[in-house]
């Protein structure tokens, strides 16, 4: 038995270290399979007044749904008339524009009729808001590419019915540039979905490729020598940074971001139901310790303090805005962001309480907490900002109804309290054929220099012709560039500050590796070691190591359901897990591993090797943490349940070991000593109870994620996927039975 034990950790030593050499293989074969395709240009001039600021609208999430009417409603009653007040330069819908799920929410790919109806709402709300169709823009998002084999293909619903289709902007990356006058504003639009469309779960993240990264460079650049004055750049895309992978060498969207120091880049995918606060402010990593790849612990990066260089010379700051927004499937969220001489900012309306019969967008001075950039306190201590923008106050005012009066309210909370320090009316600037309304109010500017961020807060108050009075919420503004200090709430940090793509290696080997020691340490102290962990040394010296010695230690006592557990994670590791459909029109299946799927897709059968990962996450690390792991430790709970049972029952009979067996629970209980057996065994059985209440808990957790898994991916669990669906069960009734009291 000994030998057999030897040779089994030396065989697993062996396939643990083949598993550590083909690892780089895997890497080695993943290829570039995005297909070559061209970007679209294009220029449009902003006509009448005021030059000096432009606003475009954002909308992001539509989530067009059969099975949820109420969203195109709503969104073909109150859109139209929102964008006929605002009047926007340009209209982005950042993805999902349909939900592509079946009622339960488990099947997940395209279906036609949502994207008629997709369709039909927007030319609706083309012709009723009266704004040209050309200034909509609308990217593909990842439920928009559910189940797609093939851009272009049958299935690609996206590029019929989408405005971007219907123009022929076809390419992964378009681009408009606004120009007012002599000064330009690019806004480029990037589309990061899978090149070849898995079915959800496992289509989460934004896949840049090098091919995509080097033409979004080049958009990026394209008046940078043609431009005589700055041009204020803004990127926008469906995923957060924090939900796209990196390319084949490495590079990633905010590597070319920060080349080019956008004003911002913004994005949908998350909603709000994680939080409020998903914004991000991204500094150049070389000024960073290398934990910044995997974590950003707070919305702002700080550099470090450091001598300020106010040569023209200097090479500028590195630095971005990333700001994610809500959602119109559930928040029914607009976003209106302006350029306003340099200055980027954005106000996000709520429509879940009706239509806005006004709206009061401050443009300057910008909000401390998320707008303020490093490069404004460098510039504004250098003196090198232009001192015309700082002169005013600004705020664009949008109303059904004609304004009769507009104020701006500055508090001071130096002292604990909001006392009002100015309060002055503002003047519309005068235009015969003005986009918007434009009202400001002259200020000493300098009187508000102040090292905290948040002393000042601005608030600005407009009335119509009705009486009807509107006030923007408080907020605080450092005219010096400073930032106010906010902080991520968990859930916010979970989906913003941690880089997923860049961990999901790191923890998948780290909970493999863990697995696999909690298994291989106590076996081999058993072979190895004089130092048993047992009950009695337990009682002993109690502590976490020695109670969790012993539970493991005891599980090594059931060999096979030990066998079964080692033999289960190697199959996790060396196998597919299972074999589903993953595209919408069936077809042959793919099967998926830890490292992604491996598919053939429906027009050229060619095979893809691994594609989406991390998005495979969202099945693999929740299987290894919430039912691997607490599997190994209840099992060994049971076992070291029945090794307590044991010892109790021969130190109270005075019985041998060897008779342990062949006597049954009521020889105990009626003896001489019944009541105190009876104690014992009453409290040893709630124990067992708890723990197969815990047993049943990690089977139904596990059974619900396979009938999600059988109804995403149309799969029979005894012929696609038995050893995933069926391991883990079989072993906790083999235990269960195992450590049964005779």
């Amino acid at each position: 038995m000994i030998v057999v034990g030897n040779m089994g950790i030396l065989v697993f030593i062996l396939l643990l270290f083949l598993v550590c050499l083909k690892l780089p293989t895997y890497y080695a074969q993943e290829k570039d399979h995005t297909s070559s395709f061209s970007s679209h240009r294009a220029v449009i001039d902003v006509k009448d007044g005021p030059e000096s600021v432009v606003w475009v609208v954002q909308l992001s999430d539509l989530h067009f749904s059969v099975h949820h009417p109420d969203r195109a409603i709503d969104f073909k009653n109150l859109v139209p008339p929102a964008l006929s007040m605002i009047s926007p330069s340009l209209v982005l819908i950042t993805g999902d524009l349909t939900d592509g799920k079946s009622k339960d929410l488990l099947l997940m790919k395209q279906n036609e009729g949502e994207w008629v109806e997709y369709k039909n709402v927007m030319e609706d709300v083309v012709q009723k808001s009266g704004l040209d169709k050309n200034i909509f823009y609308d990217l593909r998002g990842n439920h928009d590419n559910f189940g797609v084999p093939v851009v272009g293909g049958s299935f690609d619903f996206y590029s019929k019915y989408s405005i971007n289709g219907q123009f022929a902007r076809s390419g992964h990356v378009n681009s408009v540039t606004l120009q007012a006058g002599e000064q330009k504003y690019l806004f480029v639009g990037l589309d990061t979905t899978m090149s070849v469309g898995l079915r959800g779960p496992t289509n989460l993240f934004g896949h840049p490729t090098d091919q995509l990264l080097t033409q979004i460079d080049s958009e990026l650049s394209q008046w940078d020598s043609q431009s005589p004055k700055p041009v204020s750049k803004i990127s926008f895309g469906h995923f957060p940074l924090s939900f796209s992978a990196s390319s084949q060498s490495g590079k990633t969207l905010k590597d070319i971001f920060l080349k080019h120091s956008l004003s911002a880049y913004v994005c949908g995918h998350l909603h709000t139901s994680f939080g409020k606060n998903l914004k991000r402010h991204h500094l150049s990593s070389h000024l960073f310790l290398s934990s910044q790849k995997f974590f950003q612990f707070n919305v702002h990066q700080i550099p470090s303090e450091g001598g300020k260089n106010c040569s023209f010379g200097a090479p500028p700051v590195e630095e971005f805005w990333e700001w994610e927004m809500g959602d119109w499937r559930k928040s029914r969220a607009m976003r209106i962001l302006a350029i306003d001489r340099g200055h980027v900012s954005f106000a996000d309306i709520d429509f879940k309480s009706g239509s806005k019969k006004t709206i009061i967008f401050p443009t300057f001075p910008l909000d401390s907490r998320f707008m303020s950039k490093s490069s404004s306190n460098h510039e504004y201590e250098c003196e090198h900002m232009l001192p015309s923008s700082y002169e005013t106050v600004r705020a664009l005012v949008f109303s059904v109804s004609p304004i009769v009066s507009v104020a701006a309210k500055i508090y001071d909370s130096r002292y604990g309290n909001l006392d009002i320090v100015m309060d002055a009316p503002m003047t519309k600037y005068v235009d015969t054929s003005s986009r918007g309304e434009l009202y400001s109010v002259p200020w000493n500017y300098k009187a508000f220099e102040d090292p905290s961020a948040d002393r000042f807060w601005l608030q600005i108050e407009a009335t119509d012709i009705m009486g009807r009075t509107t006030m923007t919420e408080l907020r605080p503004f450092s005219i010096n560039g400073l930032h106010a200090k906010i902080s991520w709430t968990w859930n916010e940090f979970f989906v913003m500050g941690c880089q997923w793509a860049s961990l999901y290696y790191p923890i998948i080997w780290l909970a493999l590796y863990f697995l696999l020691l909690l298994l291989l340490i106590p076996r081999a102290f058993l072979f190895f070691s004089r130092k048993q962990y047992t009950y009695k040394n337990f009682l002993t010296a109690k502590g976490l190591i020695n109670g969790l010695g012993w539970v493991l230690q005891e599980l090594c006592g059931v060999p096979i359901a030990w066998f079964g557990f080692l033999g289960y994670l190697f199959n996790l590791i060396l196998f597919p897990w299972f074999a589903g459909q993953v595209f919408t029109d069936g077809g042959d299946r793919g099967y998926m591993t830890y490292m992604g799927w491996v598919v053939k897709s429906s027009n050229n059968k060619k095979n893809h090797d691994y594609i989406g990962s991390p998005d495979i996450m969202v099945v693999v690390l929740p299987h290894l943490i919430f039912v691997v792991l607490p599997a190994i430790f209840f099992t060994g709970a049971l076992a070291a349940e029945k090794a307590v049972h044991r010892d109790k029952f021969l130190s109270i009979s005075g019985k041998k070991e060897d008779d342990y067996n062949r006597l049954n629970k009521r020889s105990l209980r009626y003896d001489s000593r019944g009541s105190r057996r009876s104690k014992f065994h009453f409290g040893g059985k709630w124990i067992r109870s708890i723990l197969l209440v815990l047993c049943f808990a990690i089977c139904w957790k596990h059974f619900k994620n396979c009938r999600a898994l059988m109804k995403a991916y149309e799969m029979n669990p005894l012929l696609h996927f038995p050893v995933y669906s069926l391991g883990i069960p079989l072993l906790l009734v083999y235990v269960i039975y195992k450590t049964r009291r005779d």
